[in-house]
């Protein structure tokens, strides 16, 4: 594809902590095309940080459920309509219909981003009929897609079969630092269990916080969620709060310095659908760069990565064994100081360098 032609990104959240589509834009647009990211306000969104790409948010008066999904695809097919691009791309299924509509109407190119597995996430897998629908959603629309790419290999083998076609694997991997490799690694002063990201079922927290009332250290927990209420609530009925601290939402830029004071990292989820069971989270890469060792699920793409590199230590989703684990690493800081050198190594090969080489490349074959 020339450069300079105008490439339309679509998601259905804020953008303000979009940080795997600040990188894909920011390196677009730093290769020479014109980027618009399209999302949505809310009530509660902060002002957009400017970037090297123009952002958009597409107000909608409904907040969630079907209705949500209804009125955001009909403001996007309007505002898609009447605006020219080159290429449009959807992020996940949320958003493919009227990218896959204007872009036939327009005879422009399509692509697919796949984050997660959409129709098995917990939300979906157990109500059949919403899942017909987004499966139906995706059998439609997908393969229409000039370029197809995902998050990690599992997927891209599972979409490929599935689909018919060829999806390529861009991971969301962190800049890489450029201090990476001189700094200093230690054990932290004050310890603390890690948590950062959506607080959504079958993300583990629950058994995490469990889990302390026999564990001698802190587990913070960094992030919003539908979960939000009901694990403060659990907190409290369990005279927790000296233990678990909630800390919200943070911006990019201070997170990254929290997750480096951390102790471990909390990366397990339960096995409630194929996309967890394939996911390779966001965390486990910002975990590694902040040479943060984690307790991992024993999943396809963790067992394939922690081969490579040892980063982390296998754990089930439940509080006893959350318990025997945290503990052996906490008695053992030969092996703390071990995952956490392997943390620093494995960064420079699992950094965005790599993989905006590879991006840049599909978009460029377009």
């Amino acid at each position: 594809m020339e450069k300079g032609k105008k490439i339309i990104f679509t998601v259905t959240n804020d953008l303000s902590y979009d940080q795997r589509m600040h990188k894909i834009c920011d390196s677009l647009a730093q290769s020479g095309y014109n980027i618009l990211l399209v999302g949505r306000k809310l009530p509660n969104s902060i002002p957009l940080v400017k970037r090297t790409f123009e952002q958009k948010r597409l107000f909608c008066f409904y907040k969630k459920g079907f209705l949500f999904y209804l009125e955001y695809n009909i403001r996007l097919l309007f505002f898609l309509c009447f605006h020219k691009f080159d290429i449009v791309s959807s992020v996940d299924l949320d958003t493919i219909s009227p990218c896959a509509i204007t872009s036939k109407l327009k005879r422009k190119k399509l692509v697919f981003d796949a984050h997660e597995y959409f129709t098995q996430v917990p939300e979906v897998i157990n109500r059949k009929r919403v899942q017909r629908i987004w499966a139906w959603i995706e059998s439609t629309f997908v393969p229409m897609s000039d370029l197809c790419y995902t998050v990690g290999d599992k997927l891209a083998e599972n979409f490929s079969e599935r689909l018919n076609c060829k999806f390529y694997v861009i991971k969301n991997t962190p800049e890489l630092s450029e201090a990476i490799s001189n700094e200093e690694l230690k054990i932290p002063e004050k310890k603390f269990i890690l948590y950062q990201g959506a607080l959504n079922k079958a993300r583990g927290i629950e058994n995490m916080i469990l889990a302390m009332k026999q564990l001698n250290i802190e587990f913070h927990i960094v992030g919003e969620g539908e979960l939000s209420e009901t694990l403060k609530k659990l907190v409290s009925e369990n005279n927790l709060e000296d233990k678990v601290k909630f800390l919200g939402f943070m911006q990019p830029s201070i997170l990254r310095q929290y997750t480096k004071s951390a102790y471990l990292g909390l990366n397990v989820s339960e096995n409630m659908g194929l996309s967890y069971f394939y996911s390779l989270n966001n965390k486990f890469f910002d975990y590694v760069h902040a040479f943060l060792p984690s307790l991992l699920n024993k999943f396809p793409e963790y067992e394939l990565h922690n081969s490579e590199f040892e980063v982390g230590i296998f754990v089930e989703s439940d509080p006893d064994d959350l318990v025997t684990k945290v503990n052996s690493i906490l008695n053992n800081n030969q092996l703390y100081l071990k995952l956490k050198s392997n943390c620093q190594k494995a960064a420079t090969h699992w950094a965005w360098i790599n993989e905006k080489k590879k991006l840049i490349y599909l978009y460029d074959k377009l």
